[in-house]
């Protein structure tokens, strides 16, 4: 009975085997964890303001943004803007457009709004348009020291902005179209005797006269004590091309105004 009891308890015990070898290799090295070292603290700057409220919201960009009083400055000025800007569009159409009945009531308004800076024509557009070389001359008498008036020579003026056009990066037109437009609103608001016909013909004078000034004080005419000042407009028709049996006179004709007391 006793050999039959333990046989179980040395059959359940494992039989000691050799030792098995770990597999060849290097040696796995494991990962070195740095200790967290917590960060440093800086001490507050007595300039700075005081720390955001993180429950605080962000601050809306553009216009939302602002204050209401600003807002409400900032929506007058853009609604004062487009107003000016729907009258201006408003009143040139009206001086483009045909004649109707709108343009006939406040045609003196739309005068006084469009000349002389806002003038438009359809010349480029015309079934033959424009194919005269027009050029705007100016010359000063100027006192000299011993008090005698002495006139200058010609300076072509639609030159030096052909000129000024031509050698720069970034043209403007602006100032050719200021005089050429002031040219013809003269030669349009005058007789063939240089006498100003009504209201607009006073006010090409004034308009041409101040940028012959304008210009005169650039070239550095004005120094002097400017007496008197003439233009002139010298007029040369394009010549055709070499291809065309048209014929064209190229000779060059002036149209001398009387002087002008400044």
């Amino acid at each position: 009975m006793d050999s039959n009891e333990r046989e179980p308890a040395e059959a359940a015990v494992p039989q000691a085997g050799p030792p098995v070898d770990p597999p060849a290799g290097p040696p796995v090295r494991r990962p070195v964890v740095a200790a967290a070292v917590p960060p440093a603290r800086t001490p507050p700057d007595p300039q700075a303001g005081p720390p955001a409220d993180p429950a605080k919201p962000p601050r809306a960009p553009g216009i939302a943004g602002l204050s209401t009083p600003y807002r409400v400055v900032t929506a007058l000025a853009l609604a004062a803007v487009g107003l000016a800007a729907c009258g201006h569009l408003a009143l040139v159409f009206l001086h483009v457009a045909p004649s109707n009945t709108v343009s006939k009531q406040h045609a003196r308004t739309v005068d006084d709004w469009i000349y002389p800076e806002f003038e438009q024509n359809w010349k480029l557009f015309a079934p033959n348009p424009l194919q005269q070389n027009i050029a705007v001359e100016v010359r000063a008498e100027v006192r000299t020291p011993g008090g005698e008036p002495v006139a200058g020579g010609w300076r072509d003026l639609s030159a030096q902005d052909g000129a000024a056009i031509r050698h720069s990066l970034l043209p403007s037109h602006t100032r050719q179209n200021e005089l050429r437009r002031a040219w013809d609103f003269f030669t349009g608001s005058h007789g063939e005797d240089n006498k100003p016909i009504g209201e607009r013909g006073e006010l090409s004078e004034q308009y041409l006269r101040r940028i012959a000034l304008n210009r005169l004080a650039e070239d550095g005419t004005a120094r002097e004590e400017i007496v008197r000042i003439q233009l002139r407009s010298a007029t040369r028709a394009v010549a055709a091309p070499p291809w065309s049996d048209e014929k064209t006179d190229t000779q060059t004709y002036y149209r001398e105004l009387p002087w002008w007391t400044v």
